[in-house]
């Protein structure tokens, strides 16, 4: 389990020059290598473009690789068989040898604030972000993730996490693509602990207090700290905090059984019996909002525009996470210039994003380097970086993921009196979205 950020990281001299080269020679980009991450539990979606061989890659005793982490300097939570670097993005070095990649926690270790920029470092002491594509092919179970109180007792940062739901990698949807929020508005405190109260015994079925939105290809929504979730069956597109805490309130899943220490091992051990107590994990009044979809659904929004290309945020509206959608139609350019480090994964097509080619994944193997995930510094997004759309039939599609402070993510729009639908919803054909294009309002 991991905090806000990892120890600082061990850098020898040798490596600490190696590291001001490789930046240097990507000016100001780094080139990052995927980061795959098995879970015991669940079934693989198979959509993360990774060779079906090699799903068991880390070992059968791991479980399946289901998730792909991006832009990330902490480590997994993954059990005590789990290496301690695994869930760390590295960084390919300027000779491009894989054998001699270094973590980003490395880099930003000697790179600091020419990496992440000077108001972050200072605010947050490193890079407090990550992201993945999260990749099951059936429905998660329904949990929570700890805000920062609750957090801090057993030595912890709370987790905020968002959502996007990427057209390009979702050529099926699973088995359940429908997301279950919170409990209906009616649900009372009670009915939740009865349920609770049946973890050891039977199945609680604990869904059946709880509301289902159908996922909509190409938009997203917000989850706060303390707000119980059941992710669906779709590939999806997942900033968060640096924290992987959490407490799962079912026990039964899609024909898995869960053990009572998924629900309770992130309280204090003096907690753990005491069903009063993990109800107080959870926001209430979040959980049985009756304007949940109006206040944290996420249809993009636009962001900037120019000849033959567009921006949208398709995460905003808090105070933690922000992430865009940049698209560049055939042979179209932007010259990228922007005052925040981000992250970057391509989905789709191909070109040049600074000195270096960039290509969607198609098929990738377990160890293989690729083209489609980067890291732009601080100091190139300031002193702009050159992106191209080199084919001459496809979109060239990034999705690129920041802290919200840095952005200027905008706020969730005002709703009119009685609408839950916020205003600003895109309505384009659902065909637009298969170019990955859809008209701005």
């Amino acid at each position: 389990m991991s905090s806000l950020l990892e120890s600082p990281a061990r850098v020898s001299a040798e490596l600490s020059a190696e590291i001001k080269a490789t930046l240097a020679h990507g000016q100001g980009v780094l080139r990052l290598l995927p980061t795959w991450v098995p879970r015991r539990f669940g079934q693989p979606g198979r959509r993360l473009r990774l060779h079906p061989d090699d799903d068991y890659a880390l070992g059968v005793a791991r479980g399946a690789i289901k998730e792909r982490w991006l832009s990330s300097v902490m480590s997994a939570q993954n059990g005590p068989l789990a290496p301690p670097e695994e869930g760390m993005s590295r960084v390919l070095p300027a000779d491009g040898a894989v054998g001699r990649s270094f973590t980003l926690l490395q880099a930003q270790e000697v790179l600091a604030a020419e990496l992440i920029g000077p108001a972050l470092m200072a605010s947050q002491g490193g890079w407090p972000i990550y992201s993945k594509f999260f990749d099951y092919a059936g429905p998660l179970f329904h949990h929570l993730h700890l805000g920062d109180e609750a957090a801090r007792r057993v030595g912890r940062r709370g987790k905020p996490e968002a959502y996007f739901f990427p057209v390009q990698m979702n050529n099926h949807l699973g088995s359940f693509p429908a997301s279950y929020f919170g409990f209906a508005p009616d649900v009372s405190q009670g009915q939740v602990r009865e349920r609770l109260a049946h973890y050891t015994s039977t199945d609680n079925r604990i869904t059946e207090l709880s509301r289902a939105f159908r996922i909509e290809l190409g938009t997203g929504w917000y989850t706060p700290p303390g707000v119980v979730h059941a992710p669906g069956s779709v590939l999806t597109y997942e900033p968060q905090c640096n924290s992987d805490v959490n407490a799962v309130f079912e026990n039964v899943a899609s024909g898995e059984t869960y053990p009572i220490d998924f629900l309770v091992e992130n309280c204090p051990p003096e907690s753990r019996d005491d069903l009063d107590y993990v109800l107080s994990l959870m926001d209430w009044e979040k959980n049985v909002d009756p304007h949940y979809r109006s206040r944290y659904f996420r249809p993009p929004l636009p962001y900037r525009q120019g000849p033959g290309w567009t921006q949208r945020w398709i995460v905003y509206g808090n105070p933690h996470l922000a992430a865009i959608e940049t698209v560049l139609q055939p042979g179209a350019s932007l010259m990228l210039e922007e005052p925040f480090a981000c992250g970057c994964i391509v989905i789709q097509g191909h070109g040049r994003l600074g000195p270096f080619p960039c290509a969607s994944a198609t098929l990738l193997r377990f160890g293989q380097a690729s083209e489609d995930e980067f890291f732009i510094s601080h100091r190139a997004a300031r002193d702009r970086v050159r992106i191209e759309n080199q084919s001459t039939c496809e979109p060239l599609v990034m999705l690129r993921h920041l802290p919200a402070a840095e952005s200027g993510a905008p706020a969730v729009p005002s709703l009119h009196a009685g609408d839950e639908r916020p205003l600003g919803t895109l309505s384009s054909p659902r065909d637009d979205r298969l170019t990955g294009l859809r008209p701005l309002p």
